[in-house]
């Protein structure tokens, strides 16, 4: 999967990142496990101050849509927040050793990263909605639900009290 990827960092653009549990095994099967994975998440968003678009855990693997860290490079993000995860679980080793990253440079990508990551617990057959899926960020887009992370979105701007970036602009159809 990650054979001879080539990572731009410093690009200025969101990254569509995936890591897979170890070996692929559906450790992140359970409520708790995922919910393991989101409070790292929101503790590393905060920390390195990234944002985080889009996310969904699935149980052998995560997908992300963030930004580029203001205080470190995305790759020691990551590392913490992998390694976050799997200190506090009981199965070594917990993730494979490497994650993929593709930069998402404009709305199209990034809407189709988004309607990705609602749609897969779909396509898995784990639920038979998007909106039934707990460990993804479908239910804040539709309705504004604040979850354990905080997601950049139009609902998190009026709750500010701020404009939403333009760049960030969701599409209703991206459901």
């Amino acid at each position: 999967m990650t054979e001879g990827l080539v990572r731009y960092h410093q690009a200025a653009c969101f990254h569509f990142i995936t890591f897979s549990r170890y070996r692929r095994l559906p450790y992140l099967g359970t409520p708790a496990a995922r919910g393991l994975f989101e409070r790292p998440l929101e503790s590393m968003r905060t920390r390195y101050q990234f944002v985080v678009c889009g996310y969904v855990v699935m149980p052998e693997h995560v997908h992300l849509l963030v930004s580029e860290p203001k205080r470190a490079l995305l790759s020691k993000a990551i590392q913490a927040l992998k390694l976050s995860v799997s200190v506090q679980s009981r199965q070594r080793p917990f993730w494979q050793a490497r994650y993929y990253d593709f930069n998402v440079h404009n709305e199209e990508k990034r809407v189709e990263k988004l309607r990705y990551m609602h749609r897969n617990p779909v396509k898995r057959g784990l639920v038979e909605r998007p909106e039934d899926w707990e460990w993804s960020i479908f239910r804040h887009y539709a309705t504004g639900v604040i979850g354990t992370v905080e997601i950049e979105s139009q609902w998190t701007a009026t709750r500010r009290g701020s404009e939403f970036p333009q760049y960030f602009r969701y599409s209703e159809r991206a459901g």
